[in-house]
């Protein structure tokens, strides 16, 4: 079976944009994806990265490219008011249940980025593990668990390992596609394998 690892943060606009078009884009080619969520501060700070919106000029042009991108694929999106918000809680969800990684992660990328919620507040904690198939109190719990903060930063380790830079970034073996704007050229390459 092909495998996406589809290496996210839920922090991330285009990370959200690339979430609501990879499924679509496994099932085309018979591909399965791993979702992955990995602390981008992290990333960058390892690797000498700087996020866009730190630079003026790409910050202005981003908005605008940010709803470019989602008219095109037809989701809904509204730049957060939270950002930049610290995921870290809300990606640990995404690791308490693996059947239900998807549908977890979906939410928290909902919540931030089409109905402007703080997914570093409690309550929608709460929303997005209740949205994605988990119950709430359960998966608040199960964050604080030491394993599943390993995860995490197992995660984190791996995408620098494996030459991740940015968010989002999906690798097929060691193939590695960056940015909601290569998905294109990672679909020919799982059509091609």
């Amino acid at each position: 079976m092909k495998k996406i690892d589809f290496f996210f943060d839920l922090s991330s606009p285009y990370s959200y944009l690339a979430a609501t078009q990879i499924q679509a884009i496994a099932d085309r080619t018979g591909a399965e994806v791993a979702w992955r969520p990995m602390v981008l501060g992290a990333v960058f700070k390892t690797v000498g990265n700087e996020m866009p919106a730190r630079v003026p000029n790409k910050g202005r042009w981003m908005g605008n490219d940010l709803m470019r991108w989602a008219e095109q694929y037809g989701v809904p999106f509204r730049f957060s008011s939270h950002f930049p918000v610290n995921a870290i809680k809300a990606m640990r969800l995404i690791l308490v249940d693996d059947a239900k990684a998807a549908a977890v992660t979906m939410a928290g990328f909902r919540a931030m980025w089409a109905e402007d919620r703080n997914i570093a507040e409690e309550a929608e904690l709460r929303h997005v593990a209740e949205v994605g198939g988990l119950d709430p109190a359960t998966a608040l719990s199960a964050i604080e668990n030491p394993a599943v903060k390993d995860k995490l930063r197992a995660n984190t380790d791996e995408a620098i390992a494996r030459g991740a830079f940015g968010a989002p970034t999906m690798l097929v073996g060691d193939d590695l596609y960056w940015g909601n704007d290569r998905l294109h050229h990672l679909e020919a390459a799982l059509r091609r394998k």
